[in-house]
């Protein structure tokens, strides 16, 4: 079976070779793996020691984050490698500070496995979430190199709870600890009788705190603001943005004010959502700061503000519950108390499940059932009061993920 797993791995890397010609996505994939042995030897010596963290993508960096930064505390002495398996994580985040080297996972094949590991020599690979290359795994394990696995989520449908999937569970079974984020995914590990499982939370809890520990200030949003109360729609698709704008146009009173932060920021298509709004509207780059304190609406075209910014929020609107993956984020505007709402795709996500049984959050199936639930939080302080702080209680009721992790960690690794 590893003969097998191994050959649809290179066809999977071919067929992403031929894409590489015409899709930008994939030519990044091809490219930026090229020459990855050289780099990394220039990058990390024999004598080094090496705390190694892997993400599939964007969303699990930020998972892993926190323990990251711990990581650089706790263990000075070590390098930190961080490596991606997708371009949308790497190329957002190769010039992350925290790390001290940065790659792309190589294509999982036997040779790739065993030559990563003789240049990288981890002292721990700390995977996040999910991830389990088999190739690379049992290298691992040949080397008594330990993995441990943050922040996971564990579902019966993956492969190795398959009836074909016994070949797998050999490898998985060798895994030195799993830190999941809740009590199905640890009863599911023991039915397979692996028994090295702590229920931690999700990492995600902790960067969300930091954040608003943080308490960064964001004068032009202040300025937006002003005296008016103020609607956050975070990380939206064109199917919110239809629905957002329908309101924004015929039911948003003229004291309240709304800030999009677009998940596609494209000049064409932040162009065609401004023309769409009957309202005074300002797109963040392309309007002096006096333009954008006249406006009731504010486009943001640029990414890394939204997590300062829902601070300043009395509502929020998070987006993506119309996509097949869900609604994005609901974290990061209930730390601070803020109460959200979001559409009908919330199922793969425990926390929206959670924030909806604790009242911290509201959801709505189309545009009807929005106006009338989007118009009664507008007008309902005391309601709004009521979820955000039923929304921020539940996040700082969280047990600290990041501190038991480290803890293990420090039972492996030598300072």
């Amino acid at each position: 079976m590893q003969a097998l797993y191994t050959f649809f791995i290179q066809m999977y890397g071919f067929a992403v070779s031929i894409a590489a010609h015409f899709n930008p996505k994939a030519n990044l994939w091809i490219s930026g793996r090229k020459n990855w042995k050289n780099k990394m030897k220039q990058a990390i010596s024999p004598d080094d020691k090496v705390i190694w963290v892997h993400c599939s993508s964007l969303g699990e960096f930020e998972q892993g984050r926190p323990v990251m930064e711990k990581i650089k505390k706790e263990f000075p002495h070590h390098k930190l490698a961080v490596s991606f398996f997708s371009p949308s994580g790497y190329e957002v985040r190769k010039d992350y500070q925290g790390a001290d080297y940065i790659f792309y996972l190589p294509l999982d094949t036997p040779k790739n496995a065993k030559q990563l590991i003789k240049i990288l020599h981890p002292e721990v690979l700390i995977l996040v979430k999910y991830e389990y290359w088999y190739n690379l795994l049992k290298r691992l394990q040949k080397k008594d190199i330990p993995v441990i696995v943050i922040s996971a989520v564990i579902k019966e449908d993956i492969l190795f709870f398959r009836p074909f999937g016994s070949w797998f569970r050999k490898i998985i079974a060798g895994i030195e600890h799993f830190f999941v984020q809740d009590n199905d995914s640890k009863n599911l590990l023991e039915s397979i009788g692996i028994e090295k499982v702590t229920v931690s939370g999700d990492t995600r809890f902790d960067r969300v705190k930091e954040i608003r520990e943080a308490n960064a200030r964001v004068e032009f949003i202040e300025k937006f603001k002003g005296n008016s109360k103020l609607i956050v729609a975070g990380s939206t698709w064109p199917d919110d943005e239809e629905i957002l704008v329908k309101f924004i146009n015929e039911k948003m009173p003229d004291d309240w004010k709304l800030i999009f932060a677009p998940h596609n920021i494209k000049e064409k298509e932040i162009l065609s959502l401004s023309e769409k709004i009957n309202k005074k509207t300002a797109v963040y780059t392309k309007s002096d700061q006096n333009q954008i304190e006249n406006s009731q609406i504010l486009i943001l075209d640029t990414i890394g503000m939204l997590t300062k910014i829902y601070a300043y929020s009395d509502l929020s609107y998070v987006g993506g519950g119309f996509t097949k993956t869900g609604v994005h984020n609901t974290l990061e505007p209930t730390v601070f108390g803020v109460p959200i709402i979001f559409g009908p795709n919330y199922e793969n996500y425990f926390e929206a499940i959670d924030l909806l049984e604790n009242q911290g959050a509201v959801r709505f199936i189309d545009q009807y059932d929005f106006d009338q639930k989007m118009t009664n939080l507008i007008a309902n302080e005391d309601e709004r009061k009521l979820r955000g702080n039923a929304a921020e209680n539940y996040i700082q009721g969280k047990p600290n993920s990041t501190e038991l992790i480290i803890d293990y960690l420090k039972s492996l690794i030598k300072k």
